[in-house]
C-alpha cells in the first residue's frame, strides 16, 4: 500500500538518483575522433545555448505530467480516505455535483450562437455532450484544486536555465542582485510595448533587490527597429542607454527623426552619436545579442529569463512576478541553509 511518506520519498530517491546520474553523464564519453576523447560536458559547454531550446521542452511535458501524477496521488489517497475507488470518489464529488441539463429553451438559444447549417435536431445531443463534458472538467478542476489547497505540496524538479553571457548588456539594479531579469525585446514590438508598464510596475516594487538586462533581437518585419537598437547603444557609449531605452518605449516611435530628437532632448554630443550611429558601430553587438536569442530557441519577443529559467512571448507581470518571487525565495533558501551548514561560522 502506498502512503504519503512512501510518494514523498520515492519521488525524493528518484531526483537524488538523477542527479547523481546527471553527474556520472558528464565525464561520458561522447565520440573520438582520431583518438581525442570528447565526453558530454564539453559538448554541453560549447553547445548549451543550443541545446537550452530542447531541454525546455522536455522539461515542460516533465512538469505536466509531474502534475498529473500529483493529481493522480491525491485522488488514491482521498479515496482510501473515504473507503472508496477513485472512481467512486470523483462521483461523489464530480459528478453528483453537476447541475442538471439545460433546458430546451436554452439549448435553442445556445444553438443560434453556433456557426452551423444543420438543423437544431440534428445537433441536440451533441450540444448537450459538449456542455456536460465542459463542467465535467471545470468541477473536476475545482475538485482538485480543494484536494491541492489540503495538500502541502512542494514541486522539486528542476527547471532548466539558460547560459546567458550578461558582458555586453546593459544592466540596471543592484550588481549583486540575487535575481537578474533579462530581457529579449524589440523597439517596434507591439507586444514589447504592452509589457513595458508591467516591467516597470516591477522595477519599482523589487528596487534593490532583483536587476533588469535588457537584450536586443529587432525583428525584420520592423524597419526601423535595428537602427533603434544600435542608436540606444550609441547613446551607452555616452552613459545614456537606460535613458534612452525608456525614452523609445515612451514615445512608441523609432524613425530617424525621433531617434535623433531623443538624442537631443538627452543632451547627447549629437556629433558623435550621429557618426556611431552612421558607422553601424555597435551593428555587431546587436548581431550577437540576435544570434543568442537565436541559439536559445527564442521564437518571439518579448522573452524573458528570470535567472535563466525561461518566460516566453505569453509574459505577464503575474507570471513575471510568480518566478521572481520564487527565485528570490530560493536564495532565501540557500543563505539559510548556508548559514545553518555544520561547520559554519557567520559573523553576529
Amino acid at each position: 500500500m502506498h502512503t504519503k511518506w512512501g510518494y514523498t520519498a520515492a519521488f525524493s530517491v528518484l531526483l537524488g538518483c538523477m542527479a547523481v546520474q546527471a553527474a556520472q553523464k558528464g565525464d561520458e564519453i561522447l565520440v573520438e575522433i582520431d583518438g581525442q576523447k570528447i565526453t558530454a560536458r564539453e559538448f554541453e559547454e560549447k553547445h548549451a545555448a543550443a541545446l537550452f531550446s530542447a531541454r525546455s521542452n522536455y522539461y515542460e511535458a516533465q512538469r505536466r505530467l509531474l502534475e498529473q501524477f500529483i493529481d493522480e496521488i491525491l485522488l488514491e489517497r482521498q479515496a482510501r480516505k473515504e473507503n472508496l475507488t477513485v472512481e467512486q470518489l470523483l462521483d461523489r464529488h464530480v459528478v453528483k455535483s453537476l447541475p442538471k441539463d439545460p433546458t430546451e429553451e436554452s439549448l435553442r438559444v445556445y444553438y443560434e450562437g453556433l456557426d452551423t447549417n444543420e438543423p437544431f435536431e440534428a445537433v441536440k445531443d451533441k450540444i448537450v455532450e459538449a456542455l456536460r463534458q465542459r463542467r465535467m472538467a471545470k468541477a473536476r478542476s475545482a475538485y482538485l484544486q480543494s484536494l491541492r489547497k489540503d495538500a502541502a505540496i512542494a514541486v522539486r524538479l528542476s527547471p532548466p536555465r539558460a547560459p546567458i553571457s550578461l558582458s555586453e548588456t546593459p544592466m540596471r539594479g543592484p550588481a549583486n542582485a540575487a535575481v537578474t531579469v533579462v530581457e529579449y525585446a524589440d523597439y517596434e514590438c507591439p507586444y514589447c510595448l504592452q509589457i513595458r508598464p508591467a516591467i516597470l510596475r516591477l522595477e519599482q516594487e523589487y528596487k534593490g533587490k532583483i536587476a533588469f538586462a535588457y537584450k536586443d533581437v529587432p525583428l525584420p518585419m520592423h524597419p526601423n527597429a535595428q537602427k533603434a537598437a544600435e542608436a540606444a547603444h550609441c547613446a551607452g557609449a555616452q552613459n545614456k542607454f537606460w535613458e534612452y531605452h525608456d525614452s523609445l518605449f515612451a514615445k512608441k516611435r523609432a524613425d530617424p527623426e525621433t531617434l535623433k530628437a531623443i538624442a537631443a532632448e538627452l543632451g547627447l554630443d549629437l556629433g558623435a552619436f550621429q557618426t556611431c550611429l552612421d558607422s553601424g558601430k555597435t551593428a555587431g553587438l546587436i548581431q550577437r545579442s540576435v544570434s543568442e536569442a537565436q541559439a536559445l530557441g527564442i521564437q518571439g519577443t518579448p522573452s524573458f529569463f528570470v535567472n535563466g529559467r525561461f518566460l516566453s512571448s505569453a509574459a505577464s507581470y503575474e507570471k513575471l512576478r510568480e518566478l521572481i518571487d520564487a527565485e528570490l525565495e530560493a536564495a532565501r533558501q540557500d543563505r539559510v541553509a548556508t548559514v545553518q551548514a555544520p561547520g559554519k561560522t557567520t559573523a553576529p
